[in-house]
């Protein structure tokens, strides 16, 4: 066969992997249709499309999962016909999933051979063998982790590693990697990068997913880009912009917006955040939220971002300060009593705590405000429920076959409109997004971009909590600062940059608050107050 030639410049032989004509639908729906994918020796394949185009369905068949209803696969130039996971990872493809699967009360290396650990005889399990084997893969890898820790309490960057190390237990020749950064800092993305640079061997290739555009040119050869279940074409990363990407995947250009003006001083104070204190993390957090305000939360993971917002919203339990809503003090002991008064909390793990998988569209939209609206001595108004979920649905313009839909079903960019969705029907004055659009592909992010801003001209009042800098400086009014769960700097929206944001992120509570002069920050802007530690994982 002829010699070809990866964007890196390597070459190559026969393919590694080739999707032909696949197609695939279930009931309602063509999830796939003629769909191709080539994947050579030795590459890393970025695979990019909106929520819902396919990409899951394309890596569960790939997996093992489900059965194409058309077309052909090959592995290594043979016919690969998977009739399981487990018979897809025997055959050489392993998929890393977003969600972990993973055992928390288990170590490391039980995680990693589970299902086929070295056994001494017909049922004991050799448990010395175990951690030997598991510590020869770690050092292949040249990975963070130690056979016997429990995974429970290591990071999510160590347990992404554990995940690694469990899908190449099984000598995979191809490994598909799904969001494997969403939950990763900078520097925890790095070593994920040269992890997976020193596997793509030429005789090995990785299917990269991402929505962070930014990491497609870092770490891709090829992107194959896929939009509405079908192939629209393969580009070579060194070739092309992440302009161009994007406008294959939506099939449109993304406008970027300016950022917004300042909020006038005048408006008046929605919520007021004092000495805010919790026993385990956050020390004297203060804070003014204007009406028709977004105020963005920005600092590395674990700087208490996501504990503020539980605080404010009682799912936290708070030692001391402070909350007034309007000028007036309130004790909120739960998300209920948050949700009484006005308040909203969108929560970073939409699928744990902010819907009901299992039920439909309509009932998830009802969900804030069923005793409020929906409710006549006792019974349930369905009629008036499914009017206002058709009226949202349309509203935010979420893809559902109907409102009788699983919400389940849905891609994550239109749970996430369902969320907002039932928090809108409540007719909140405050809304904290956390993580608004984490997982979410670069077109529902400008629709939820879009909502944002229109709900704070309505005279929403918005915390943003967000991870991705250029998300926080693009969409805020102000941006207040965290490190190691107290306040660092407050930034208005003209004079916020990456610099000055990571300049006050990297603080250490107990320094200088003059190391900020060479960034043209004021004394004022900075909160100097005593060191507190955290213990961390292994």
């Amino acid at each position: 066969m002829e010699q070809k030639q990866t964007a890196a410049g390597a070459q190559v032989g026969p393919l590694l992997l080739k999707v032909e004509g696949v197609t695939k639908s279930f009931p309602g729906v063509k999830a796939l249709s003629d769909m191709h994918l080539e994947l050579r020796p030795g590459e890393v394949l970025a695979l990019v499309g909106e929520n819902g185009a396919g990409k899951s369905t394309l890596m569960k068949l790939l997996s093992g999962i489900h059965t194409a209803d058309e077309g052909r696969f090959f592995l290594n130039g043979e016919p690969y016909e998977p009739q399981s996971p487990k018979h897809a990872q025997e055959l050489g493809i392993s998929i890393i999933h977003q969600e972990f699967n993973l055992m928390p009360d288990l170590t490391v290396a039980q995680n990693i051979y589970i299902g086929h650990e070295p056994r001494s005889g017909s049922f004991f399990l050799n448990e010395r063998k175990l951690n030997a084997q598991a510590k020869r893969l770690i050092e292949r890898l040249h990975l963070s982790l130690e056979p016997k820790w429990v995974v429970g309490e290591l990071t999510v960057a160590k347990q992404q590693m554990v995940e690694i190390a469990k899908a190449l237990a099984y000598d995979a020749r191809v490994l598909i990697m799904d969001e494997p950064t969403a939950a990763l800092n900078d520097r925890e993305v790095e070593v994920l990068h040269d992890l997976i640079r020193r596997f793509a061997q030429p005789d090995t290739g990785v299917i990269y997913i991402s929505h962070r555009m930014d990491e497609l040119k870092v770490i891709s050869d090829r992107i194959t880009v896929i939009r509405d279940g079908r192939y629209v074409g393969t580009v070579n990363t060194s070739e092309t912009t992440m302009k161009e990407v994007i406008s294959l995947m939506v099939g449109r250009e993304i406008s970027v917006e300016a950022k917004p003006e300042g909020v006038q001083e005048d408006r008046e104070v929605l919520l007021s955040v004092s000495g805010l204190s919790t026993k385990h993390l956050l020390k004297n957090v203060s804070f003014d939220l204007k009406k028709g305000e977004i105020l963005g939360f920005a600092g590395l993971m674990g700087a208490g971002r996501t504990e503020v917002a539980r605080a404010i919203v009682g799912a936290d339990k708070i030692e001391s300060g402070t909350i007034r809503l309007r000028g007036e003090e309130v004790n909120i002991k739960s998300p209920a009593d948050a949700a009484k008064y006005r308040i909203g909390y969108l929560s970073e793990d939409r699928k744990r705590y902010g819907l009901l998988l299992q039920q439909e569209v309509n009932a998830n939209i009802g969900l804030s405000s069923l005793q409020e609206l929906f409710q006549s001595f006792g019974f349930m108004k369905d009629k008036a429920i499914r009017a206002k979920s058709t009226e949202y649905v349309k509203a935010l313009r979420i893809k559902t076959p109907s409102i009788a839909q699983t919400t389940r079903n849905l891609s994550g960019g239109n749970q996430q409109k369902v969320v907002i969705a039932k928090w809108l029907v409540k007719d909140c004055d405050i809304l904290i997004f956390d993580e608004p659009t984490r997982g979410i592909d670069v077109g529902a992010k400008e629709e939820i971009y879009r909502l944002l801003n229109d709900l704070a001209q309505q005279g929403k009042s918005i915390i943003m909590i967000s991870s991705e800098l250029p998300e926080v400086l693009r969409m805020s009014h102000r941006i207040l600062v965290m490190s190691e769960g107290r306040v660092t700097g407050q930034l208005s929206a003209d004079e916020a940059t990456q610099e000055s944001v990571m300049h006050l992120a990297t603080l250490r509570p107990d320094e200088n608050p003059e190391d900020a002069a060479e960034l043209g920050l004021d004394e004022s802007d900075l909160v100097a107050t005593a060191t507190t530690t955290k213990a961390g994982s292994p």
